[in-house]
């Protein structure tokens, strides 16, 4: 879900005008520092843990949540508030081809996500959590609701390494979509062609070894079960498979790879469309609806962390089961480079395989250097949908555990319609997560 305001005179000023008002939240509300799942913090041989002690930050904010006391007892029902606010700057430039393509691309400010979380459990010796998630939807001109509801979901514990979670929740494919956006380096992701956001069904996580080092994950969907669904496009079913190859936790070294499977069923048709790795604006590749049956595909992930380096690659290849058009095959991928000037390293979460957002060390906050290349192309088998390639380098602050500011610039060259064009875009963001 997205809100938009276009506000031709709108500035980044503006913007942290906007989202400073978190700063004004009620202490008594500090949460961990991870906005929907886990608590996050170093890396180590076992669990990812929360942070000790918190640095005096030149950005006044709110301190991590303490991790619970495993020797005190817990309430029986324990309920928590997390907060995430996102708000955009876009700056476009397009030349003649490109304005033809896509159309002329508005500069914008967006409120890239307000989304208010309750997360929770419920029970005694044996717990069950909880999440129930709502994004605003009243910055849009006369939306017909102002609040949409992202996920609202039950996890069931099955043993001390399995737990089932049945609502409204992610399906288990793809990097870019198992974890919380607000964690990656770069600002937006690419891959949305082949994954869908939120589905409802059933999902199991097994977390696999001795030492944690591996994953897997399956679930099975049906988006008619969706609350206010009026569709009824059959059974979805994913699954993914992780496991940290090589792994030296005393020096925040390890290698993860994965791959996963996604089928998603169709009601006759299907259609892929995304934007360049921006949420403003139209999209930039879109084969429209095409006949079909139903959809595979296939991903391949792997994240080299060397200390405050690392390196995040992700292929995805999709095989759309039509009569019609002999099966088209679509693909993109990316590789995202990434560096932190002060040392700090991108915690791993051993209980979901996919690493957690920078916690600053010093006082100054912890300036992260990014680049990133990336390929789509909808364009097989008679269906022209277009292809892109982009470049990507930007620049992240993580001020503090919950502060994040970011810049970024990104080059497009866009094959559509038999011609070229290229565009620019500047986006600048403000992130606070609570």
């Amino acid at each position: 879900m997205v809100m938009r305001a276009r506000l031709p005179g709108t500035s980044p000023v503006i913007m942290a005008t906007l989202l400073a008002g978190g700063l004004c939240a009620p202490h008594a509300w500090a949460q961990s520092t991870e906005s929907l799942y886990e608590p996050i913090g170093h890396h180590s041989g076992g669990d990812v843990h929360a942070v000790d002690e918190t640095p005096h930050y030149i950005i006044p904010d709110f301190a991590p949540a303490k991790p619970a006391d495993p020797n005190k007892e817990q309430p029986f029902f324990k309920i928590r508030l997390s907060l995430s606010l996102i708000g955009d700057w876009t700056d476009f430039s397009q030349d003649a081809v490109n304005e033809s393509q896509i159309g002329r691309q508005e500069d914008e400010f967006q409120v890239r996500s307000a989304r208010l979380s309750l997360i929770g459990s419920v029970g005694g010796d044996y717990r069950v959590s909880y999440q129930v998630s709502g994004e605003y939807k009243g910055f849009d001109t006369n939306p017909e609701q102002k609040w949409k509801l992202t996920d609202a979901s039950l996890t069931f514990p099955l043993g001390s390494r399995t737990k089932m979670t049945v609502g409204k929740t992610k399906e288990t494919f793809s990097y870019e979509m198992v974890g919380d956006s607000a964690n990656l380096p770069h600002s937006e992701r690419v891959l949305t062609p082949f994954f869908t956001s939120r589905n409802f069904g059933v999902r199991f996580v097994q977390v696999l070894g001795a030492n944690k080092a591996a994953t897997f994950s399956a679930g099975a969907y049906k988006d008619s079960w969706d609350f206010g669904s009026s569709t009824d496009r059959g059974w979805d079913y994913s699954a993914r498979m992780t496991g940290l190859i090589w792994d030296r936790p005393d020096h925040n070294e390890f290698l993860h790879v994965g791959m996963a499977y996604r089928h998603a069923a169709a009601d006759g048709t299907i259609r892929y469309s995304g934007r360049a790795e921006t949420n403003v604006g139209d999209v930039a590749i879109d084969t429209g609806k095409f006949a079909a049956q139903s959809s595979d595909g296939f991903a391949g992930e792997a994240l080299l962390n060397v200390g405050p380096v690392s390196f995040l690659g992700e292929y995805i290849l999709n095989r759309t089961n039509s009569r019609e058009f002999r099966d088209p095959v679509f693909h993109g991928w990316y590789v995202t480079g990434s560096w932190i000037l002060t040392g700090e390293t991108r915690p791993y979460d051993r209980n979901v395989g996919y690493a957690r957002r920078v916690i600053p060390k010093g006082r100054w906050g912890a300036p992260e250097l990014v680049a990133r290349y990336s390929e789509m192309d909808l364009d097989d088998n008679g269906i022209e949908g277009g292809r892109f390639k982009k470049t990507m380098l930007g620049l992240n602050w993580w001020a503090t555990t919950r502060w994040k500011f970011g810049a970024t610039w990104g080059h497009t060259w866009l094959d559509r319609f038999g011609e070229r064009g290229e565009s620019d875009t500047v986006l600048t963001r403000i992130q606070w997560i609570y």
